[in-house]
């Protein structure tokens, strides 16, 4: 047991509530910001407690924002505690927030749950992570309930809009010049699915290098050698394959073929 989930587990103070398997989630990304001098913001505060317990984990360091549409949340408010009201869905209400909160270390998106806020949020406050940031969001089980928007590979759902994370990561590598990297590629480090949270941990990435060490151990295996016109063959055979590799993965389709180069 962490020490996020020995807080909730003795909580006395204001009201919690929390799945229980996100507590080792919390803890494995959010361990190395604990006593350092931090930005939070956590998007729906409801009781605030779950604020309190940032609080406590990160230490007094640490400054804590929270978002709620509802202006009673501001009785939470307390020492290193701000409390913002507005919407999740809307922009412009976000983009104030930008200009009135210094870039944040950990963003935890806890409002909601619909795919609208969920999306929006995303688009809005990501660039506003700290190089070596961390996003949070929680309850993205969300994406396959119908009346928050959602539906098992549901287009717009927010589960289905997070899988174009997964190519922006890996673009670096693409051979389509209708796709390359992007600012999420070169600011990206690694995506992190669990049950209900996806967690996307911020790190400037330039594009990878590949490189070989050591010494040869293991020959090629020989191949007979062609000649006359056994060897035209061969290379007619290569250079159709290469080229209807090259129209298929042009449109995308799958291959036929799993020797197709």
């Amino acid at each position: 047991m962490n020490d996020l989930e020995d807080y909730f587990n003795k909580n006395t103070g204001r009201v919690i509530t929390k799945w229980s398997h996100y507590f080792d989630v919390y803890d494995r990304h959010f361990s190395k910001f604990r006593g350092k001098d931090i930005v939070l913001l956590e998007i729906g505060t409801l009781h605030g407690g779950s604020l309190q317990m940032w609080k406590h984990y990160f230490g007094d360091k640490a400054k804590i924002y929270g978002i709620d549409i509802n202006p009673n949340c501001k009785e939470v408010e307390e020492e290193n505690v701000t409390i913002l009201t507005g919407s999740q869905s809307d922009r412009k209400f976000l983009q104030r927030v930008k200009n009135e909160i210094p870039p944040i270390d950990i963003l935890i998106d806890d409002g909601g749950h619909t795919m609208l806020q969920q999306i929006v949020t995303f688009e809005e406050l990501f660039d506003h992570i700290k190089p070596e940031g961390i996003y949070l969001c929680e309850d993205m089980h969300t994406a396959y309930w119908t009346k928050f928007g959602g539906g098992l590979k549901r287009k717009g759902s927010a589960i289905e809009y997070s899988k174009n994370f997964i190519d922006q990561l890996n673009a670096y590598h693409s051979e389509q010049n209708s796709f390359k990297e992007n600012s999420f590629t070169r600011s990206v480090n690694s995506l992190h699915y669990y049950d209900s949270i996806l967690v996307i941990e911020k790190k400037p990435t330039p594009k990878p290098t590949n490189g070989s060490t050591g010494t040869l151990t293991i020959s090629e295996p020989e191949k007979p050698a062609l000649k006359g016109f056994d060897l035209l063959k061969e290379k007619a055979r290569y250079k159709v394959r290469r080229r209807l590799n090259r129209i298929a993965g042009f449109f995308s389709l799958p291959l036929q073929n799993g020797d197709f180069i």
